[in-house]
C-alpha cells in the first residue's frame, strides 16, 4: 500500500507542472475561443446574416476550437496527440458518410439562408410544391399550401430545382387570354376589354396594360390582354377580370367561341 501512494506522489510531483499548465490551456482556450465565438457572431450580426446560421456557425466554430484546446492540453500530458488526429480524421469520415443526406440539406440550407431566394412570408414554387414560406431551417424548409396543408422539404430538394418567388417582386403582371367569334368587330372587342382594365383601379397605370390580337385560332380570335397590378391584388383582379369580361362582352354582343364539333350525317341509299 504504501508502494502504491508512493509511485502516486512521485507520479504526480514528475508530471504536476504539466497537469498544470494542461488545465491553463483548457481555461484560457475556454475564455479564448469564447470571445472568438462571439466576435464571429457579432461580425454575421453587423452583415445581416440570419440568426439561424449565425448560432450555428457560432456553435461550430467553438466546437472546433475546443477541438484543438483539448488536443493542445493531451499533447502537454504527453500524449500522442498524432494518433488522436488521425482517429479523428477517420471517425468525421465515418460520420459524414452515414450522414450524407442530412449533410446535403446542411449545405443547401446554408445556402437558403445566405443567398435568400426567398424568406418567411413569401409564395414561392419549390419542390415541387406552391405554398406560403413559414420557416427556413438549417435542413428543412416549411411550405403552408394555399389549402393549410403544412408541407415540410428537405433543403436539398428546395434547392435541386427551380426555386419561383411569386413575391419577390412588387407587381405582377396577369397574363389573360380571352377569344371572340370570327364575325364580331376586333377594334370595338379590343376598345371593351380595355375600357374594363382601365376602369378598375386596382390595375396600374404604368406599366400600362396590354390588348392585343394573339392568334387566329380554330374556332376564335383570341386576345392577349395583360394588366399589371400590385402582388397583394393578383388573385382579386384575376377572378374580377374574368367574370367582368364575360358579362360586358355578353352586354356588348361579342360572342365568345367555345369548341365544337359538326357532325355531319349521310344517308346511304341501296
Amino acid at each position: 500500500m504504501q508502494s502504491i501512494w508512493t509511485y502516486l506522489e512521485n507520479a504526480i510531483e514528475l508530471y504536476a507542472v504539466d497537469i498544470a499548465i494542461a488545465i491553463v490551456i483548457v481555461i484560457i482556450g475556454r475564455i479564448v475561443v469564447k470571445m472568438l465565438a462571439g466576435l464571429t457572431g457579432k461580425i454575421l450580426t453587423r452583415r445581416g446574416v440570419d440568426e439561424t446560421l449565425r448560432k450555428f456557425a457560432m456553435s461550430i466554430i467553438s466546437a472546433l476550437l475546443m477541438t484543438v484546446v483539448f488536443i493542445a492540453a493531451l499533447g502537454q500530458l504527453g500524449v500522442e496527440t498524432t494518433s488522436l488526429v488521425a482517429i479523428l480524421g477517420a471517425a468525421g469520415l465515418a460520420i459524414g458518410l452515414a450522414l450524407q443526406g442530412s449533410l446535403s440539406n446542411f449545405a443547401s440550407g446554408v445556402m437558403l439562408i445566405v443567398f435568400r431566394p426567398f424568406q418567411a412570408g413569401d409564395y414561392v414554387e419549390a419542390g415541387g410544391v406552391s405554398g406560403g414560406v413559414v420557416e427556413v431551417s438549417i435542413f428543412t424548409t416549411t411550405l403552408l399550401t394555399p389549402d393549410k396543408k403544412r408541407v415540410i422539404l428537405p433543403n436539398s430538394q428546395v434547392t435541386g430545382g427551380p426555386i419561383t418567388n411569386y413575391s419577390a417582386e412588387e407587381t405582377r403582371r396577369i397574363d389573360f387570354v380571352f377569344g371572340i367569334g370570327y364575325g364580331d368587330d376586333i377594334k370595338k372587342a379590343k376598345e371593351v376589354m380595355l375600357d374594363i382594365l382601365t376602369s378598375d383601379e386596382r390595375v396600374l397605370k404604368d406599366p400600362a396594360p396590354t390588348v392585343g390580337v394573339l392568334e387566329l385560332a380554330d374556332s376564335s380570335v383570341n386576345f392577349a390582354v395583360r394588366p399589371w397590378v400590385k402582388t397583394a391584388d393578383y388573385w382579386n383582379v384575376y377572378f374580377d377580370i374574368t367574370e367582368k369580361m364575360k358579362l360586358r362582352l355578353d352586354a356588348e354582343g361579342i360572342s365568345i367561341p367555345f369548341p365544337q364539333n359538326d357532325v355531319h350525317l349521310f344517308q346511304q341509299t341501296n
